[in-house]
């Protein structure tokens, strides 16, 4: 594994795999998260593919990001991943998103179609309905109240209530930690220009094929993500059941697996099953002593 960071004006990376004839793989976390949010998946795909993995603006090892802005929009986040893309002289690769990373990605493919090969968004939202404009505005409206921190903790129980899901929680509360309030504000600024890129991509046709993978008990994005591919002939949908929002932490394996069968070609379920593993909180607490 090479671990880079050239400069201040490019995101913290990381590459597994040196084979130079390995086609890439693209790694874009969600909010809050890290390059660690992967942990899971590293072992699975480095046979096959060569991966980067990014932090990105803030989060992670990716502080101090150059230029400054005093808030963020889609356009910036998605430059940050195409300059160490350009970098490392990449031209085309697969990508996998995990929530929020799935509207980054849409915003690349966007701006930069040819880049991408096949795509595969985890807990993907494709949502700009009342409820995701009560849920956004409801964070934007804490701001005022409660530090960032608690309000992370808040909605990680609303987006993963289950006994089920306390690896995920712990993990992204973990993860969440390296951002402070000033740079967690400068992210919620996303929700300004969110809808309006959430209507143009679900709108607009996906030209390459996709792979959405859902927890059925996702009960926030899940059923925007059903009409999604509905819609969209070259994506197709396959649903975890037993499993919430972050599928590729609670079901990392069956996860992996589907992936690689999506990737070769191979048949695919619609829906499976995975054996949910209830975390208790001393074996949570065990996990204190896990790095990463």
């Amino acid at each position: 594994m090479s671990v880079s960071r050239d400069s201040n004006t490019l995101l913290h990376h990381e590459i597994v795999g040196d084979n130079p004839n390995a086609p890439w793989m693209v790694f874009i976390h969600g909010a809050g998260g890290s390059i660690r949010t992967w942990k899971f998946q590293i072992e699975a795909f480095s046979p096959h593919y060569r991966l980067l993995l990014l932090d990105l603006r803030d989060h992670g090892l990716s502080k101090d990001i150059l230029p400054e802005f005093p808030a963020y929009d889609f356009d910036i986040v998605a430059e940050d991943i195409l300059r160490v893309i350009d970098h490392l002289n990449i031209e085309k690769a697969h990508f996998i998103s995990l929530s929020i990373g799935s509207v980054i990605l849409q915003k690349i493919d966007i701006e930069r179609p040819k880049l991408i090969d096949r795509m595969v968004m985890a807990g993907a939202i494709f949502d700009g309905s009342w409820l995701m404009h009560l849920f956004v505005h409801s964070a934007k409206a804490l701001n005022f109240i409660l530090p960032y921190r608690a309000i992370y903790w808040i909605f990680s129980f609303i987006v993963l209530p289950r006994r089920n899901h306390r690896m995920s929680r712990w993990i992204f509360r973990r993860q969440s930690r390296k951002l402070t309030q000033g740079e967690y504000l400068k992210w919620v600024e996303l929700y300004k220009p969110f809808f309006k890129l959430v209507r143009q991509y679900v709108q607009r046709p996906v030209m390459k094929k996709g792979l959405v993978v859902m927890g059925d008990q996702d009960h926030i994005f899940f059923r925007a993500a059903q009409h999604f591919t509905q819609i969209q002939r070259n994506m197709r949908l396959i649903v975890i059941e037993n499993c919430g929002h972050v599928c590729s932490i609670e079901a990392p394996d069956l996860f992996n697996e589907l992936v690689l069968q999506f990737l070769s070609d191979a048949d695919v379920p619609q829906r499976v099953t995975a054996t949910p593993v209830p975390m208790s909180w001393s074996e949570l607490r065990a996990l204190q002593g896990v790095k990463g």
